[in-house]
């Protein structure tokens, strides 16, 4: 899956938390939600003190918002690619939940079909 096919595909499955997600279309998104925060976060600061900084911050935080749904969508069909409930995001509320997570949404796909639906790599 390329780049803008994964944003696609996350944007368009707005909010579905079924199915399985492969790697690339969540890591794909999540690069391009990186860079655009990254790109915002630094006109923020370079734009400080003036209107337009707060402009720019206010605009970060409307697509934050905005991305919240979806990013908690394609992590669901992730971890079920794996094998794994979407309840496991609970596990970023603790201290080293954000590290299980990471790790479980580097794992391969599990083979064939799942609980979660058919393996997106056969598709």
């Amino acid at each position: 899956m390329s780049f803008t096919e994964s944003i696609q595909t996350v944007f368009q499955k707005y909010a579905v938390f079924e199915g399985r997600a492969r790697r690339s279309e969540y890591w794909w998104f999540y690069l391009a939600y990186a860079i655009v925060n990254a790109v915002l976060s630094g006109l923020s600061q370079a734009l400080s003190g003036s209107s337009m900084g707060t402009a720019v911050a206010a605009l970060s935080g409307i697509i934050g918002l905005a991305c919240l749904v979806p990013t908690i969508a394609v992590t669901t069909r992730r971890l079920h690619d794996t094998g794994k409930s979407g309840w496991w995001q609970l596990l970023y509320l603790t201290c080293i939940g954000g590290i299980v997570i990471l790790i479980f949404c580097a794992m391969d796909s599990q083979p064939g079909d799942n609980q979660y639906g058919q393996n997106p790599k056969e598709i």
